[in-house]
């Protein structure tokens, strides 16, 4: 069975966009950069709601061309394009770059995924976390909350049925003051 991890930039009032999708205040550090892209190569699958496909789809297709591109960048943007990607959405109907679109129910195709052998998966974006954080499908949360309150806009975290406990695995303090945390949850 996979193991679904979701993960974030995230502000310190648990919001990973601020009003009007505004995510200016949650640029990396360097260090921060490469934990994320760590992460993708150790990811074998992953999951996009719509939103957050259209976000990365708007840049790391070319990122590694970019004439102010880092070492970094180009990595991740290699990686990225050449990763397997599911993206959920019934308002889409396109997706490039190694990429699945799902349009039917995406909790039924999320514990279809988890069932299959292979290494972990990834899942982003707040609706699609959210149906699966209710559908108890995720097993790793990873928050890099930024020192910053954006007041209000996209949540983390989604309302929930249930409590949701969990063990702490990491915490790390990264530069600019941004505090990294993983969790597991306790089964």
């Amino acid at each position: 069975m996979r193991k679904l991890i979701y993960g974030m930039n995230l502000s310190l009032d648990g919001y990973i966009a601020a009003p009007g999708d505004d995510i200016g205040w949650s640029v990396p550090s360097d260090e921060l950069f490469q934990f994320w892209s760590d992460q993708l190569q150790a990811t074998d699958l992953t999951l996009y709601g719509r939103k957050l496909w259209q976000t990365m789809s708007s840049y790391w297709p070319t990122g590694d061309q970019q004439p102010n591109a880092t070492p970094a960048e180009i990595e991740f943007a290699r990686r990225w394009r050449d990763m397997s990607k599911v993206v959920f959405s019934s308002t889409i109907d396109k997706v490039d770059w190694n990429t699945r679109l799902v349009t039917g129910d995406a909790v039924a195709e999320i514990t279809r995924l988890k069932a299959e052998d292979g290494g972990p998966m990834d899942i982003g974006g707040a609706t699609l976390a959210g149906a699966a954080m209710r559908a108890g499908l995720i097993d790793e949360y990873v928050l890099a909350t930024a020192p910053v309150l954006v007041g209000g806009g996209t949540p983390f975290f989604t309302a929930l049925d249930n409590w949701v406990n969990l063990n702490l695995v990491e915490t790390r303090t990264l530069p600019g003051g941004t505090i990294l945390t993983r969790y597991e949850t306790r089964r």
